[in-house]
C-alpha cells in the first residue's frame, strides 16, 4: 500500500512538472514567435495555423504528460531503492564523464528516435502510433509533444532503459530532458530562426532545425531524426530537394 501511495505521489508531482514545462516552453515560444508581433514576415505562415489544431496538439500533449509522468515516477521509485545507475557525486566518474555521458545519451536517443520514427510511418502502424502528431500539417510549438499514447509510451521506455544501462549523474539526466524539450519545441516552430549563411554551414547540415523538420511534416517520408541529420544522410532519407541555404519550406 505504501509503495502504491508513493508511486501515486511521484506521478502527480512529475505530471505537474512535465505539464508545466510543456506549457511554459511551448506556450512561451508560441507567444514570443506568434503572438508578440503577429504582423511580421511570418504572417503568411500564421494564416495557416488553425486554433483547432493547436487544441488537438495540446490535448495529445497532456495525455503524453500522463505517460511520461508514470515513467518518471517509476525511475524515481527505483532510484529510491538503489536499483538504477543514477549517481549524485561528480567525483564518482569525473567531470569529463558527465559531459561525455550527456552527449552519448543524445546520440543514442537520436538513433532510437530515428528508427522508431521511421517504423511509425509504416502504413500498417502510422494510424495507430503516429497519426496524431501529423494532424497539424503546419507544426507549431504546441505540436512538439503531441504524441499518440502508444508512441509516448515507447519514447518514455528509452529513458527508463538508459538509467539502468548507463551511469548518469542527475545533472546529465536533467540536461538531456531539457535539451529534448527545447529542441522539440524549436524544431516545431514552423519558422526558421537562423540566417541562410548559418544553415548552409556545418550547423545546418548536421543539426536538425525548424525548416529541416517542417519538411518532414510536409512530406512524411523524409527527415526522421531528432537532433542530428546523419542517419538521414546515411540511409538516404534526407530530402534530395532540400537545400539548407534556400528559403523554401516546401
Amino acid at each position: 500500500m505504501l509503495i502504491t501511495e508513493t508511486l501515486g505521489f511521484y506521478w502527480l508531482a512529475f505530471f505537474g512538472i512535465i505539464l508545466g514545462r510543456y506549457f511554459l516552453i511551448a506556450g512561451g515560444a508560441y507567444w514570443f514567435f506568434y503572438l508578440r508581433k503577429p504582423a511580421t514576415n511570418h504572417k503568411s505562415h500564421l494564416t495557416k495555423v488553425v486554433w483547432n489544431s493547436i487544441r488537438q496538439d495540446a490535448e495529445l500533449s497532456i495525455l503524453s504528460a500522463v505517460l511520461f509522468a508514470f515513467a518518471a515516477a517509476f525511475i524515481k521509485s527505483k532510484l529510491d531503492a538503489g536499483e538504477t545507475l543514477l549517481y549524485f557525486s561528480i567525483e564518482s566518474y569525473g567531470g569529463w564523464y558527465l559531459v561525455l555521458s550527456f552527449l552519448a545519451v543524445l546520440i543514442l536517443q537520436d538513433g532510437y528516435f530515428y528508427w522508431l520514427h521511421r517504423l511509425f510511418h509504416h502504413p500498417l502502424l502510422f494510424k495507430w502510433l503516429h497519426q496524431g502528431h501529423h494532424r497539424s500539417s503546419e507544426p507549431t510549438p504546441w505540436t512538439s509533444f503531441a504524441f499518440d499514447p502508444p508512441e509516448a509510451l515507447i519514447h518514455s521506455l528509452f529513458l527508463i532503459a538508459v538509467v539502468f544501462l548507463i551511469p548518469l549523474h542527475l545533472i546529465a539526466l536533467i540536461a538531456v530532458l531539457m535539451t529534448m524539450t527545447i529542441w522539440a519545441v524549436l524544431n516545431h516552430l514552423g519558422l526558421e530562426l537562423f540566417p541562410d549563411s548559418v544553415l548552409s554551414q556545418w550547423f545546418g547540415k548536421w543539426l536538425i532545425g525548424p525548416k529541416h523538420h517542417s519538411r518532414h511534416h510536409h512530406k512524411y517520408r523524409v527527415h526522421y531524426g531528432l537532433y542530428f541529420t546523419f542517419w538521414d544522410w546515411i540511409l538516404k532519407t534526407h530530402d534530395p530537394s532540400y537545400k539548407s541555404n534556400t528559403n523554401s519550406q516546401k
